[in-house]
């Protein structure tokens, strides 16, 4: 079992309809969102226990609980062909993030939430090296990992071929690449590399990649932070999809 910390991923979790088997509350905490959650659980049939908040602190594996923890089933990771088959279930071109050594819960929670955000339709990780699903990182997405699927390979490289063999372009993002962001052509199947921000993206991953590309800047410091990096590149890609005609949705959410 795991534990769903926080108001909006617990609202967002009993909204998706993930397994959760009760949910603990505390007794002092009365806003709009906890009683949203209160009401969830019983139209759920979810048990709600009312306790101090101390116990529920002691229980949290993250750093401010907000009166509010759910106990659920294990995160079941997805694999590739359940990412695009939410693509052609959208009737959209694949929109893919695949994640190279993003080990901060915090950074892969962010990027979570903006690949949502942004239309993707799943973010792949290695096994090794990457940080897995935790409390904190379920929290940092805001409930967001609720409605993307992640996928977990054991290599990374072998995945981008695999990728590139099904039609997908790979846009490695690399401080030292010639090619910027705003020229590149999204609309296209697509699969963005993000790195971690102490070594980048990997040799071998890069190798793989079709296009490398930056985002320009003016600053002096080194390079954007990887959630924000991963957050510009996003959006790019909704961007031009949006010009082209899909996902119009998106507006209106």
């Amino acid at each position: 079992m795991r534990t769903i910390e926080g108001k909006n991923p617990v609202k967002e979790a009993l909204k998706a309809g993930s397994s959760i088997a009760e949910v603990y509350v505390s007794n002092t905490a009365k806003d709009k969102t906890i009683s949203e959650i209160i009401n969830l659980c019983k139209q759920k049939g979810i048990v709600v226990k009312f306790v101090d908040r101390n116990k529920i602190d002691r229980m949290a594996k993250t750093k401010n609980p907000q009166g509010v923890i759910a106990i659920a089933q294990e995160y079941r990771y997805y694999d590739i062909d359940d990412i695009l088959l939410e693509a052609s279930g959208r009737g959209e071109k694949p929109f893919l993030v695949l994640l190279d050594e993003i080990t901060d819960p915090h950074n892969f929670g962010s990027i979570i939430r903006s690949a949502h955000l942004c239309g993707a339709h799943g973010i792949v990780i290695e096994a090794r090296n990457s940080c897995p699903i935790t409390p904190a990182v379920e929290k940092a997405s805001a409930g967001a990992i609720e409605y993307i699927k992640i996928a977990r390979v054991v290599n990374l490289r072998r995945t981008i071929e695999e990728l590139k063999q099904k039609g997908i372009w790979v846009y490695a993002a690399d401080n030292n690449a010639t090619q910027l962001l705003f020229d590149c052509d999204f609309k296209i199947p697509t699969c963005i590399i993000i790195g971690s921000e102490g070594k980048g993206i990997s040799r071998l991953v890069k190798e793989g990649a079709d296009f490398l590309i930056k985002i320009p800047q003016k600053g002096k410091v080194n390079s954007y932070n990887a959630s924000v990096a991963a957050g510009i590149i996003f959006f790019e890609v909704l961007k031009q999809r949006i010009q082209e005609g899909e996902g119009k949705g998106a507006l209106d959410s």
